[in-house]
C-alpha cells in the first residue's frame, strides 16, 4: 500500500461521518440552540450506495456530535437530498405542543427498465431531531415528466404567506407552493437560457440579502449547483444569480447574465444554507460538501469518505460597481484559535525566519499586504509535497497550486492551479488561508475570491513558508492560528 494511503486525512476542525461514506448536506436547520447538519450517507460502504440520512448537530457551528441515522430507505426509494424547517405554527398538523422540525426530501425508486423515479416526501421530528417519523401520505410532490426531480429546499414565503419548495428539475428549477408542506401547486420555472447548462442543475437554495448591509437594498440570491459533464475538468460546481422575487416569481438582473462561480476551487459542491436562524442573529449561514464528483468516490482516506466545508456567512457587497456575492468564515471559528505567531510590518526575510519553527498541519494564516503586490505562502510543505495559495497582482488573481500537494495520482485532472479574480477593497490586499489535513480554503479580499480544495499531504509535510515578488516588499501584518475545537467553550 502507497505510503499516502496511510495518512490520517480526517480534518480537525471540518466535520466528517465517523465511518463510511458521505456527500451533499441536508436539513440544515436552526432549532433549540442547536445547528442541524443532516448529510447524504451510505453506512455501510466507502463510495456512494444507498442514500440515508446521517445526522450531526452542534452549538456553535465547530464542534460536531454525530448522531444516529435520521431517514433509512424505505417502499418509496432511497432518501436524497432535501431541506428541513420549524413548523412555528403547526400548518402541517403533526405537532400537538409547540413547533416541531419537519423533512422535506428526494425519495429516490430504481426501476427494472425503466428510469427512476424521483418524488418528495415528509418527515416529522417532536423530538428535536433525535426521531424522525415519516409522513404517511408520503410522497406529497410528483411530476410525470421530470426525471431529474429532486433537492427541495423549502421556505416560510413571507410575501405569500405560505411554504414555498424550489426544485431542481433537470436544466431548470421549480418554485412551488404551499399552505401545509403537503399540498403543492407549481408556482414558476426558472433557468431557460441563463446560466451554465452543462450539467444537471442540483441542490438549489433562494434567500434574501441586503446590499452592502443596507435594508433599502436587498436581491435574493438562488444557488444552483452543476453536476459532473467528462468534457470539463473542473467537474461539480457551484453558480449563482442575483436579482428580485415578488413571492412567485425569480427575475435575474444584468449581472446574472455572466455565469458567476460561488467558488473557484474544485471541492464545494452542493451546499445550501440553514434554515431558521434566529432575526437577532440575522446571518445567511452556509456549508458545502468538500468534494467534486470528478474524483469523490476515488480520495485516498480510510475508514470514512466525504467531509464538509467550514461553516461560511453569506453577504452582498458592491465591488466595481457589481453586486457580487461574499463568503466568509462564520465567526464562531475566532473561538477555536490558539495563538502562534503575530507579526506587524515586517519583511520576507523576518516572515520566514519566524515561520520556519512552525510545523502545523491544521491552522488558520492571516496576511495583509499592500495592494499591488504578488506574494504566496507554502503550507503543507516538506520533501515530497507543498501547496501553494498566493496573490498574482499583475494578473489580479488569487490562486491555490496543488500541483505537488500530496497524494494526487486517484484521478488525472486531480493535480492543478486553480484561480479566482480578485477585485480592489481598497489599499490593502487580504488572504485568509484555512489548512487542514487534506484541505485548504482560500479567503481573499474580504472574502470575495474563494478557493477551496481537497489536499492529501504526508504527515511529515507541516512547513510554511512566505514568498514575494518584490525582494524588499513588506507584510503589513501576518498572523497564525492553531485551530483547536476543544477550546471553544
Amino acid at each position: 500500500m502507497p505510503t499516502a494511503m496511510k495518512q490520517n486525512y480526517r480534518g480537525v476542525y471540518h466535520f466528517s461521518p465517523k465511518e463510511m461514506w458521505m456527500n451533499d448536506p441536508n436539513g440544515m436547520v436552526y432549532f433549540a440552540g442547536e445547528y442541524h447538519l443532516f448529510f447524504q450517507h451510505h453506512p455501510h460502504g466507502m463510495t456512494w450506495g444507498p442514500m440515508h440520512w446521517g445526522h450531526a448537530v452542534s452549538k456553535d457551528l465547530v464542534t460536531w456530535e454525530e448522531l444516529n441515522i435520521a431517514l433509512v430507505p424505505d417502499e418509496n426509494g432511497m432518501i436524497f437530498s432535501g431541506s428541513a424547517v420549524v413548523d412555528w405554527h403547526n400548518t402541517t398538523g403533526f405537532f400537538d405542543d409547540g413547533p416541531g422540525l419537519v423533512a422535506i426530501f428526494t425519495h429516490h425508486l430504481d426501476a427494472v427498465g425503466e428510469h427512476p423515479v424521483q418524488t418528495q416526501s415528509l418527515a416529522y421530528s417532536k423530538d428535536k431531531g433525535r426521531s424522525w417519523i415519516k409522513y404517511e401520505g408520503n410522497p406529497v410532490l410528483k411530476h410525470d415528466s421530470f426525471i431529474d426531480f429532486r433537492d427541495p429546499k423549502v421556505f416560510w414565503n413571507e410575501t405569500a404567506s405560505c411554504w414555498t419548495m424550489i426544485i431542481a428539475c433537470g436544466q431548470k428549477v421549480c418554485l412551488y407552493h404551499s399552505p401545509d408542506l403537503k399540498e403543492w401547486t407549481l408556482g414558476s420555472e426558472f433557468g431557460t437560457g441563463i446560466g451554465f447548462h452543462e450539467g444537471v442543475w442540483e441542490c438549489p437554495d433562494l434567500f434574501p440579502l441586503q446590499v452592502n448591509g443596507d435594508p433599502a437594498r436587498q436581491k435574493w440570491v438562488m444557488l444552483v449547483s452543476i453536476g459532473d459533464n467528462p468534457a470539463f475538468i473542473e467537474g461539480s460546481r457551484t453558480q449563482y444569480f442575483t436579482g428580485d422575487f415578488d413571492g412567485h416569481t425569480f427575475v435575474p438582473d444584468a449581472e446574472s447574465r455572466t455565469v458567476r462561480w460561488l467558488d473557484c476551487g474544485r471541492d464545494n459542491y452542493a451546499g445550501v444554507s440553514w434554515s431558521d436562524i434566529p432575526s437577532e442573529d440575522g446571518r445567511r449561514l452556509f456549508i458545502g460538501w468538500m468534494s467534486n464528483w470528478k474524483y469523490a468516490n476515488l480520495t485516498p482516506t480510510e475508514g470514512f469518505r466525504g467531509a464538509m466545508t467550514i461553516p461560511r456567512e453569506l453577504l452582498l457587497e458592491e465591488r466595481e460597481g457589481k453586486v457580487t456575492l461574499v463568503q466568509r468564515p462564520v465567526k464562531e471559528l475566532e473561538k477555536a484559535r490558539v495563538p502562534v505567531l503575530s507579526l506587524a510590518n515586517v519583511s520576507i526575510e523576518e516572515a520566514n525566519a519566524a515561520l520556519s519553527s512552525l510545523q502545523l498541519e491544521s491552522f488558520e494564516l492571516k496576511a495583509v499586504a499592500a495592494a499591488g503586490t504578488s506574494f504566496a505562502f507554502k503550507v503543507r510543505a516538506g520533501q515530497n509535497s507543498e501547496t501553494v495559495a498566493g496573490v498574482d497582482a499583475k494578473e489580479g488573481k488569487v490562486y491555490v497550486d496543488r500541483t505537488r500537494s500530496g497524494c494526487c495520482d486517484f484521478q488525472e485532472h486531480f493535480a492543478g492551479i486553480h484561480t479566482a479574480s480578485l477585485m480592489a477593497v481598497n489599499e490593502e490586499t487580504d488572504i485568509d488561508l484555512f489548512v487542514d489535513r487534506a484541505s485548504i480554503e482560500v479567503f481573499a479580499a474580504g472574502g470575495q475570491a474563494v478557493i477551496t480544495d481537497l489536499i492529501y499531504p504526508d504527515t511529515e509535510s507541516t512547513g510554511i513558508s512566505v514568498h514575494a515578488g518584490e525582494l524588499d516588499m513588506k507584510l503589513i501584518s501576518l498572523s497564525v492560528y492553531a485551530l483547536a475545537p476543544s477550546a471553544v467553550s
